[in-house]
């Protein structure tokens, strides 16, 4: 393989690998380099799975994934790159439809037939809500945006960096400082309303 000059495949690093596989769409090269880390990917699929079948199919299908993905974004650190998209393809076939099992309620199942606990749950978890909803809007725009994407629309560090523009270093840091200013002004309302 002369996909890298000098260097064989061995020698290559994981960003000299993505670098040839972008370049050239070559999927030996993509191989070789998943080949480093199918072992992790089988491990994260298995936490998830809890079925060894289901998992080395997994690993297959993300292996499929790649060849697309790779090309669509920029990758400094493959194996951590490689484990969150591991760990989302496991959460999104969890989540798929067929996953989802629902059983029909059964009323003798409850401890009390008073389900005046039930609306005091979701009218102290409606209050709460409110709560995180006007703490939100005292954020920095910067930790409210990031904060939004992560926990509203449930993004990765990598996808929130892609979408703002800013650094992934900045993206983990807006919203660590983000939960701990909620979590600050959360406490402060419940305070003046106590």
């Amino acid at each position: 393989m002369n996909f890298l000059k000098n260097i064989s495949s061995d020698q290559a690093t994981d960003k000299e690998l993505v670098a040839a596989f972008k370049e050239s769409g070559n999927t030996e090269v993509l191989a070789i380099l998943y080949q480093r880390y199918m072992d992790l990917v089988f491990a994260v699929c298995l936490k998830y799975f809890k079925d060894a079948d289901r998992s080395k199919d997994a690993v297959m299908d993300i292996y499929i994934e790649l060849t697309a993905k790779l090309k669509q974004h920029e990758v400094e650190n493959f194996k951590g790159w490689l484990h969150v998209v591991a760990r989302n393809y496991c959460l999104m076939q969890l989540r798929s439809p067929r996953n989802l099992k629902t059983t029909e309620f059964n009323p003798a199942f409850m401890q009390s037939s008073d389900i005046s606990h039930l609306k005091d749950e979701a009218l102290e978890k409606e209050i709460n809500l409110s709560k995180m909803e006007d703490c939100l809007k005292t954020l920095p725009a910067e930790q409210k945006q990031t904060v939004a994407l992560f926990y509203l629309e449930e993004k990765c560090y990598n996808e929130i960096a892609e979408i703002t523009g800013y650094d992934w270093n900045k993206v983990r840091s807006f919203i660590q400082n983000g939960r701990r200013n909620l979590k600050i002004c959360m406490e402060d309302a419940d305070q003046d309303g106590a």
